[in-house]
């Protein structure tokens, strides 16, 4: 290993019912270097620290700009992205691992199914019919304009599960993500007409209650989306929500 190299070590898999397994890479040190960077290193030369010619490790990614969030994974036993996660910060070696919320598909790929079946029932979207032209929309105060603009950062990266204690296979948690997204589509004039069907998921046995307020989600999130401040005022919109349901049986 020469002095300007850097060593990665990764754990892999080969298929998704198969077992895990480590492996050692030595690759040329630049500067500025990203994660990313040293994963194409190993892609040109999949030679492991034994000098043995095996398969290229593989990893998701798209925008290489910390928007798409598909390069999630935890790197130094810390999930984030890849794509803005500098070599020269990281201590060695650099051990990067799949993200284990999710299940593991190959190397450092998971299915995130989870995360998008959460927006399905919460409906993460604005309902509106665009069959013709409807004007324009209702009006938003700029302080409205800027709350929301927080909760649209967010990339579905799964950065908030992975470090929930709380969510996992044995538990329904939606996790922080979908409740972000219920106080984001909630604000808004014309989500607001699914806002009753949201809080029926919020207070369901998948919902808040099974929030535990570690504030893990808020600490890793690379957008910084005030998590805890939107699970706090599901909370309350929640137990109203509840209690005038409960009344009006």
């Amino acid at each position: 290993m020469a002095d300007a190299d850097i060593m990665l070590r990764i754990k892999r898999k080969d298929a998704e019912n198969t077992a895990f397994y480590w492996e050692e890479f030595n690759i040329p040190f630049r500067k500025n270097m990203n994660v990313i960077s040293a994963l194409m290193e190993i892609q040109k030369n999949p030679v492991n620290v034994q000098g043995e010619k095996v398969r290229s490790v593989v990893w998701e990614y798209n925008c290489l700009e910390e928007v798409c969030g598909a390069c999630s994974m935890k790197i130094n036993g810390k999930v984030r992205q890849a794509c803005s996660t500098l070599v020269d910060r990281l201590e060695q070696p650099i051990v990067l691992e799949p993200m284990e919320t999710f299940p593991v598909e190959k190397d450092l790929v998971v299915n995130r199914e989870r995360m998008f079946s959460a927006l399905k029932k919460i409906k993460g979207w604005i309902p509106i019919d665009g069959t013709y032209a409807m004007g324009a929309g209702p009006l938003i105060t700029s302080e409205g304009q800027q709350e929301a603009y927080k909760y649209s950062t967010c990339m579905t990266c799964g950065c908030c599960l992975e470090a929930c204690p709380n969510v996992n296979s044995g538990s329904p948690f939606i996790g922080p993500q979908a409740l972000g997204q219920t106080k984001y589509f909630n604000m808004h004039p014309t989500g607001a007409q699914q806002k009753n069907h949201r809080l029926e998921v919020v207070i369901s046995e998948e919902g808040i209650a099974n929030c535990g307020n570690s504030q893990n989600c808020v600490q890793v999130c690379p957008k910084e989306i005030p998590l805890t401040t939107a699970i706090a005022e599901l909370n309350k919109d929640a137990n109203r929500y509840a209690l005038r349901s409960w009344l009006n049986r």
